[in-house]
């Protein structure tokens, strides 16, 4: 199965992002790709809190699910919408997930689970938590031959999620990002081959890149990595556009034969010693 992952640059008006991701996705499918992934916050990308809730919708109504079903259907392609932001009862947003079928159908939904609060060098700041509702399950779901987890961008510093996803029987893991530009420059690269080699299976990473228009800098540098570590494909830049690479999920039956850690787990405890 070709599999592509869509490099964003989304900015602050919904349309605008909209028709980016169907250029890109459209291009995609004209190098082959069965299946694209676009990267976190592909429908918008808003600091002002004011501003993005104006600007969003219930799931039922939002404009990029909407186009992703459609553009599916058309293109005969699985689309995988990152993330993209909902608005739940209760004033609260859902980062939230889709994988749509190549009949336009939903196959799956996933919203963020762990919220990026964190305080980084210079100043950088982030309190997701403050906005977004955190989810509270994670999914795997059989789009064609592959098997794939759903989890987003900061889901991917913890590990637990995507190892339970391949006892579970995912090939494939997904961490649609919009990683900062300073985290990126130093865990991005790193922390997606880790997944990868921990699990034996495929990872696809679709990344936000450049200066948005909320004045954010995000890393880009989308990847596709294998089951043995080995980036297959990596957009080594943070411009607009896509990577394809071909999956084959012998690749991953055969990492885990090699190394079968997954069945090489066991139980343990914990021991603290106090020493006087």
């Amino acid at each position: 199965m070709r599999c592509a992952a869509i490099q964003m640059r989304s900015g602050v008006d919904v349309a605008a992002n909209i028709a980016a991701m169907q250029t890109l996705i459209r291009e995609a499918a004209a190098d082959g790709a069965q299946y694209a992934q676009t990267p976190e916050m592909t429908g918008l990308l808003q600091k002002s809190r004011k501003d993005l809730m104006m600007a969003i919708k219930p799931d039922e109504e939002d404009p990029v699910f909407e186009a992703a079903a459609a553009l599916a259907k058309e293109l005969k392609v699985w689309v995988h919408i990152g993330s993209t932001p909902i608005l739940l009862e209760g004033g609260k947003v859902a980062n939230r997930a889709a994988l749509f079928s190549p009949q336009g159908i939903r196959a799956g939904t996933y919203d963020k689970i762990h919220m990026f609060d964190v305080d980084l060098d210079n100043g950088e700041s982030w309190r997701e938590s403050a906005i977004y509702e955190a989810g509270e399950a994670t999914q795997i779901v059989q789009a064609g031959e592959i098997t794939l987890g759903l989890a987003i961008c900061y889901d991917v510093r913890f590990p637990e999620i995507f190892r339970q996803q391949a006892l579970a029987g995912a090939n494939v893991l997904t961490t649609p990002a919009a990683f900062t530009k300073q985290t990126g420059q130093a865990h991005w690269h790193v922390l997606q081959r880790a997944r990868a080699i921990e699990n034996g299976a495929y990872v696809i990473a679709a990344a936000q890149g450049g200066t948005h228009e909320d004045t954010r800098e995000t890393y880009g540098h989308s990847l596709i990595v294998d089951p043995w570590g080995n980036v297959l494909a990596e957009k080594d830049d943070d411009q607009p556009g896509h990577i394809v690479a071909d999956i084959d999920i012998s690749k991953s039956e055969a990492a885990r034969a090699k190394i079968p850690n997954l069945k090489n787990a066991r139980p343990y405890r914990v021991e603290t010693q106090h020493v006087d």
